[in-house]
This record gives structure tokens, C-alpha cells and sequence, in this order.
């Protein structure tokens, strides 16, 4: 029996809550580079300029407006 096979056995086993502890365990031991990457990223610290600010606002009042875009014509536009 090889182990992934092993291990779907003793899964089976386990309760609920021992399954969600497992995943927690294998979560941890896994490794995630942009994970890790991300955790280890310096706060973006820097104040936004005005036309930032400005263009965050545009964004906003085209959202309220319903101007948005679908995923489905995003795709459509780059097939």
C-alpha cells in the first residue's frame, strides 16, 4: 500500500475536528513562497498622490454608476 494510500485510510477515521486539525498541520508544512513572500513584504507606508486619489474616485463613481466589466467580456475582448 503506498502512503497517499495509507493516509486516506487513517483519514477516514479521524473526526471532524481531528480532520480540520490535520489540515491546519499539512496547511503549515506546506511551502508557500508568495506566502511567504507576501508575509515578509514591507507595509506600503507611502501617502497616495492626488491623482491617485483622483482615480480611485473616478473608479468609485463609475462602480456606483454600474460602468463595470464582466469577467465573461474581459475574456471575450482578449480571446
Amino acid at each position: 500500500m503506498t502512503a497517499k494510500e495509507k493516509l486516506r485510510v487513517v483519514v477516514e477515521k479521524l473526526t471532524e475536528s481531528e480532520a480540520e486539525g490535520a489540515l491546519d498541520y499539512i496547511a503549515s508544512r506546506r511551502h508557500d513562497e508568495l506566502g511567504a513572500l507576501l508575509d515578509s513584504a514591507p507595509v506600503d507606508d507611502e501617502p497616495s498622490t492626488p491623482e491617485e486619489e483622483a482615480a480611485v474616485r473616478v473608479a468609485r463613481e463609475q462602480l456606483a454608476r454600474g460602468e463595470t466589466v464582466s469577467l465573461d467580456e474581459i475574456r471575450a475582448e482578449l480571446a
